[in-house]
This record gives C-alpha cells, structure tokens and sequence, in this order.
C-alpha cells in the first residue's frame, strides 16, 4: 500500500504536463514569427533580428525591400521574380495589407501561415480575386507554420487584390490590395 500511495504522490498531474506543451507550443510560434518577420513579440531578438537592415515595408516586421520609386528598386522579371514575403494571420488578416508592384513585373509571392488556421492565398484581378473565380491562381491549403510560394506577373491594365477564401476568412476582412505603379 505504501509503494502506491507513493507513485501516486511522485506522479506529476497532467494539467501541469498540459500547461508546460501549451507555454512550449507559445514559445516556439513566438520563436518562428521572429525568424519569418525578422522581430520578436517579446523582444528577445537584440538587433532587429535576421532581416535588419531591410527596408521595412507594408506592416510591422515584414522585410520586403524598397518598393517601386524608392531609391533602389529591382523591377522583378519573369527570369528573376522580386520576392515579397507575406504573413497569413495569426487573425484573419494579412501582412502587409497593401503591396505595390511596377506594370509588368513578375513577383513571388512567399506566404507563411501563423497561427493554427489552414489560409489560402490567392491573387489576380480584382474582381476575379472577389468572387473566388475558379482558375485565379491561388496556394490552396497552407497550414500552421507552413510557407508556400506563388509568382504571378502584373502585366495588364487591371486593379489587382490578394485574398484568403477559406471558410468565413474573406468575409471577416482576409483581403488586400495592390497598387501597380507606372
């Protein structure tokens, strides 16, 4: 009777194993959105992290390099895509909301899904983008933690967007736009 009276003391409660996976799991998302964005949310990168320097453009953290009619832009071409890095949540929502693209230019699109929602990216037209038109090129299905790339070339006349149309995201405000300058 001692000898289990005594592992049921040594036995740590699973509430207590629960409570540290969950502080674990916290501590590495926080780890890959400061590798990914180049900044910690709770500031343990001293130096701005792996993309200082960067210019930083379209939202907090997010390292894209000048845009087009800043001092030392690279219009993207088709043998050599400008590669823009865009965050899927943790919320619904994207960052940067808002990109600029040169008419013309080719860009690679990397997108990193934070946080535990499945997103899915898709760009074109802006209608087309809208009303989720089959055929609009789209990443379908980008999980937790998860980075997948599209490039796609903006060489018409039209508005362009970018949006998420997984269950409920686009109407909860997942969607933005893009400027085309010159």
């Amino acid at each position: 009777m001692n000898e289990r009276l005594s592992k049921e003391r040594a036995a740590v409660p699973l509430w207590i194993v629960l409570l540290i996976a969950v502080a674990a799991l916290v501590v590495a998302t926080a780890a890959l959105t400061a590798t990914v964005v180049g900044r910690s949310p709770f500031g343990m990168m001293s130096g701005g992290g792996m993309m200082s320097g960067s210019a930083r453009v379209g939202g907090p953290g997010v390292a894209n390099g000048p845009e087009p009619g800043a001092s030392g832009f690279v219009v993207g071409t088709a043998a050599s895509p400008r590669v823009i890095h865009v965050i899927a949540g943790p919320a619904y929502a994207f960052s940067p909301s808002t990109i600029a693209v040169a008419r013309g230019e080719t860009v690679t699109f990397l997108v990193t899904t934070m946080g535990p929602t499945v997103h899915e990216f898709m760009v074109g037209p802006a209608d087309a983008v809208a009303a989720d038109m089959v055929g609009t090129p789209e990443i379908a299905d980008i999980p937790m933690m998860t980075t997948k790339s599209i490039t796609y070339t903006f060489d018409g006349a039209d508005s362009y967007a970018f949006a998420c149309h997984a269950a409920g995201h686009y109407e909860a405000g997942m969607r933005g736009a893009i400027t085309v300058v010159g």
